[in-house]
């Protein structure tokens, strides 16, 4: 998201630049937005890169060791861009961390990097205005150590800046399941939904400034039980209904899934709700029962294969998107073998895989069993590699068929637009770019592995 500057007009201060670097899963983003949104009235217009910057927001994502290390390596150039500025008589530069890193870890990133002014927690971040107008008092500041999603969001200005006709909207925080490798319920919170009278706010505003898709967010996001209009709780599943009657908005998404709560109405709504496009993020993490109980997910492999079939038996064209770790400790290879074989036996459209990374306080930190990295590597190989061909499968099936597709970008040729498929592929077509924002037919022509091509279905084959 990014906002030109208009020459500031005579006795008008000049518009203040704002750079925010997302880490992480798309709530991150989510939150990236709503940071942006919240310091607009201060002056704040965000900028593509730190050069320049007055502010520095690093949303930061704590789930993978690399990636909270990337945080310091980052926070390392900024402190010489900030010396160099302060050093030419430039202004200074505030920088803050914000997100699970800044949760977790908020003394430590103040000790070993002194140019952090401000740490900020996922469920405080409303509080930047307020922390940028005392100035004095605001340098080496940590705030977020509690969590109080209510407080956030009813801080959060209505409006939203948006780019473009697809948007994230955050519905559920937190995680009651305790997975040991997960540090997610540690640095935000117990599973907490917002009331379906805030969601239908936000996505109506979200319809009038042109948004056609909208993708619920959630650290598991289908136990969502926010209030509803009659005081009960409401169900993921009744919030996408209500949704689906809002003017504009024609496409529903959600993400992310547990396995234990892929509640009967949702599996229905597959089948029966128009706008709930057929892709379905769904992690299981192992094949095996024996690392599944390792990993304290509370469900097992059969579990897993009786929702698949259900959940095909009323959307059978459900594309399904998954999470996977490899090399958790005490895996051996009769374990990785049963999670080759879940893969064979579901076929996923695309997932996620990563080698097993320890993260402080959590159980699975200190489990016996270590897999040493060359093996966990290894085996991540082979697991890759029959996900991209399944992957690249599931894309070139779409060949030949006329798909509805959402432009949302131009590409990166003249004419050309990119949007999606109702499966989450990007298409790329020549033709297209007076369509943006509209639900078009395009005839697929061809399919890699991360994407697929066609053409307008209106149009001849040359």
């Amino acid at each position: 998201m990014t906002e030109t500057f208009a020459p500031p007009q005579d006795g008008q201060a000049a518009p203040r630049r704002l750079f925010i670097k997302t880490y992480g899963c798309q709530m991150n983003v989510y939150d990236s937005e709503r940071m942006a949104d919240v310091l607009r009235p201060l002056g704040y217009a965000t900028i593509d890169t730190p050069e320049g910057a007055d502010f520095v927001i690093l949303n930061t994502c704590h789930i993978r060791e690399k990636a909270a290390e990337k945080v310091y390596s980052e926070l390392g150039k900024l402190r010489e861009m900030k010396d160099a500025r302060a050093a030419a008589g430039q202004g200074a530069m505030t920088i803050a961390v914000a997100g699970c890193v800044a949760q977790a870890e908020g003394e430590e990133i103040m000790r070993r990097q002194p140019a952090v002014d401000l740490v900020v927690g996922p469920q405080a971040y409303h509080q930047l205005p307020e922390l940028l107008t005392r100035t004095a008092r605001a340098r080496g500041e940590r705030i977020g150590a509690d969590f109080a999603p209510v407080d956030k969001f009813d801080a959060l200005p209505q409006a939203r800046g948006v780019d473009g006709p697809t948007a994230f909207l955050t519905v559920q925080e937190g995680c009651d399941k305790f997975c040991t490798f997960c540090v997610v319920p540690y640095t935000r919170g117990a599973e907490w939904s917002r009331p379906v009278a805030a969601v239908l706010a936000e996505a109506r505003e979200l319809a009038g400034k042109g948004v056609r898709e909208v993708t619920l967010l959630g650290q598991n996001v289908n136990a969502y039980d926010g209030e509803g209009p009659d005081g009960s709780p409401s169900t993921l599943a009744r919030l996408a209904w209500a949704l689906a009657g809002i003017p504009g908005i024609d496409r529903i998404r959600y993400t992310t899934s547990h396995p234990n709560d892929m509640g009967d109405d949702l599996i229905a709504a597959h089948g029966d709700l128009e706008a709930l496009m057929p892709w379905l993020h769904l992690p299981v993490q192992s094949g095996s029962d024996r690392i599944l109980r390792l990993m304290n997910r509370k469900h097992g492999r059969q579990k897993y294969f009786d929702l698949i079939d259900r959940i095909r038996s009323s959307r059978p064209d459900i594309a399904l998107s998954g999470d996977f770790i490899v090399g958790f400790p005490g895996e051996t290879d009769a374990d990785f073998e049963q999670t080759m074989d879940l893969v064979r036996r579901v076929t996923y459209a695309s997932a996620f895989s990563f080698t097993y990374s320890p993260r402080p306080g959590t159980p699975a930190a200190t489990m016996a069993g270590q897999v040493p990295e060359a093996v966990a590597r290894e085996r991540l190989h082979a697991l890759q590699s029959l996900l991209f061909e399944q992957q690249t499968a599931f894309n070139v099936s779409r060949v030949g068929m006329t798909v509805p597709v959402l432009f949302e970008k131009a590409g990166r040729f003249a004419t050309q637009a990119t949007g999606r498929s109702p499966w989450l592929q990007p298409v790329h077509v020549g033709g297209a770019d007076h369509l943006i924002g509209q639900i078009v037919p395009v005839r697929i022509e061809a399919g890699g592995i991360k994407s697929l091509t066609g053409r307008l279905a209106e149009q001849k084959a040359a």
